[in-house]
């Protein structure tokens, strides 16, 4: 089995090829030149493996909540990838990817990411040794409402540490905040909850499959 993941949630373009239980990652910070570089990376990365799109059996890509932009670019990009070669895909939500960056069991593992405007996107997840277990749904809450939700001793992690990460060391009893490395998206984790739903047969339509909007209203169209 071979799959090509992507996430583009973030300000990292994370491209992960699952090949007959081997995984390769590639990762890099493009800022606002995803659009002029995805297709490119993806072709080398499977260049670089000896591997053709064609060769790929399931996409595997993230769904956000994040950057507006990167999640429409690379959920295209899949898209495109996906029905040329007639091959299913796998939609997974960013904020799992980020939650699986903590290898420890916790009580509580927070991501938060930065969502502008004074915002930030979050869930809550716990780690057992069946795996990862989302506790409260995608939420996109404001400073007072993360610090509300944030209980003692949780683990926290993703780039909006760098807005909030003073104010939690300070109001959040016995706080675990991970180091900059465990901030963004790992191609491993796409690769590994992808595998679990291949494995639950819980397969998406290329063209039914969206980005996990908590934006709603700037995200609608508006016909006249």
């Amino acid at each position: 089995m071979k799959i090509l993941a992507v996430d583009t949630s973030t300000s990292y373009l994370c491209i992960g090829v699952y090949d007959n239980l081997k995984v390769y990652e590639y990762t890099f910070e493009v800022g606002r030149q995803l659009s002029a570089v995805i297709t490119v990376s993806i072709k080398r990365v499977l260049d670089a493996l000896g591997l053709k799109v064609e060769d790929i059996d399931y996409f595997a890509c993230g769904l956000g909540p994040g950057s507006f932009t990167g999640m429409r670019v690379g959920l295209a990009a899949l898209k495109g990838l996906s029905w040329s070669v007639k091959k299913p895909m796998v939609g997974v939500p960013s904020l799992d990817i980020l939650a699986k960056n903590c290898l420890k069991e916790s009580l509580s593992i927070v991501p938060i990411i930065d969502a502008k405007r004074s915002l930030i996107y979050t869930s809550v997840f716990r780690k057992n040794k069946a795996g990862l277990v989302k506790t409260k749904p995608y939420l996109l809450l404001n400073e007072d409402e993360l610090f509300k939700l944030i209980k003692p001793r949780s683990i926290v992690l993703g780039d909006a540490v760098n807005l909030y990460k003073d104010k939690l060391i300070a109001q959040v009893k016995g706080v675990v905040i991970l180091d900059k490395e465990y901030w963004y998206p790992k191609p491993r984790n796409i690769i590994e909850l992808a595998l679990e739903r291949i494995k639950n047969k819980k397969l998406d339509n290329c063209f039914e499959l969206s980005p996990i909007y908590l934006y709603p209203k700037e995200c609608q169209v508006r016909r006249k």
